[in-house]
């Protein structure tokens, strides 16, 4: 999705700081628009990296108007299947790095007035599915986190906004770690697996568009689902919570007391 991303906005004039791990991997892009394209190579778990590559885009560009935070990976592993190493990359990629970056460039965007930040979050960021917890939790916190950026930072003029794809052909869960498989876990693969066979993937070039509509809207939304069918998953989502809380609200009341 980034590479699409890049693309739509070099495509339609805009200058970009293009991100990799590895900036070498970003020279197709240089070719091709040449100084429009600042091109920059980091890991997102690294603080001070990050806060160095926002300071060399300011530098060059004069300031970061828009922050997209696209960077992630998604595990694939039951909670006691993961690795304490796995779960540890898969908060500092997806939570972590985000957090990095947006506090990286807020003092830039609070001086100028304005700006804006796109949080790539999922579908997952609103429910839960077996054999993702790691994932969502990840994303959970990602939501929790802009949720009140946002509130913080509107009288600054600076707008958060949560995109949350549901499934893309982006090549995610091929290119993902995965954790050991255990066959205790066997049936949570399964029920994964079995829930998205319905889900039609989206097309990938056709989200460019998409995010460049959010950055230029004057209001633009705090979540927004890229992609078709989320919204009944939503729905069913909030409905089961709240059927949850309303049949069990007598013993919220007697944790209460009197």
């Amino acid at each position: 999705m980034g590479a699409s991303w890049a693309q739509a906005v070099l495509e339609r004039g805009d200058r970009l700081a293009a991100t990799a791990r590895d900036a070498a991997s970003l020279k197709p892009l240089v070719d091709k628009y040449g100084d429009q394209v600042l091109p920059l190579g980091f890991d997102v778990q690294d603080a001070t990296a990050v806060r160095e590559a926002v300071a060399a885009a300011e530098a060059h560009f004069g300031g970061i108007d828009v922050l997209v935070n696209n960077a992630g990976h998604m595990l694939i592993g039951a909670v006691e299947e993961v690795t304490d190493e796995q779960a540890r990359a898969q908060m500092d990629t997806n939570y972590f790095g985000p957090l990095w970056t947006t506090r990286a460039v807020l003092p830039g965007m609070r001086a100028r007035g304005g700006g804006r930040i796109l949080q790539v979050s999922s579908l997952g960021g609103v429910v839960a599915y077996p054999a993702l917890g790691l994932y969502h939790a990840s994303k959970w916190a990602l939501e929790g986190v802009s949720q009140s950026l946002a509130a913080e930072v509107a009288p600054y003029n600076i707008k958060v906004t949560l995109i949350e794809p549901i499934v893309f052909p982006s090549g995610l869960m091929s290119s993902s770690p995965q954790a050991r498989e255990d066959a205790a876990y066997a049936h949570a693969r399964q029920s994964l697996f079995a829930g998205a066979a319905h889900i039609v993937p989206g097309d990938v070039t056709a989200t460019g568009r998409a995010v460049l509509e959010l950055v230029d809207a004057e209001e633009p939304p705090l979540r927004v689902l890229f992609g078709v069918g989320g919204l009944d998953e939503v729905r069913a989502e909030y409905a089961h919570r709240l059927e949850g809380w309303e049949k069990w609200d007598d013993v919220s009341r007697m944790a209460h007391g009197s």
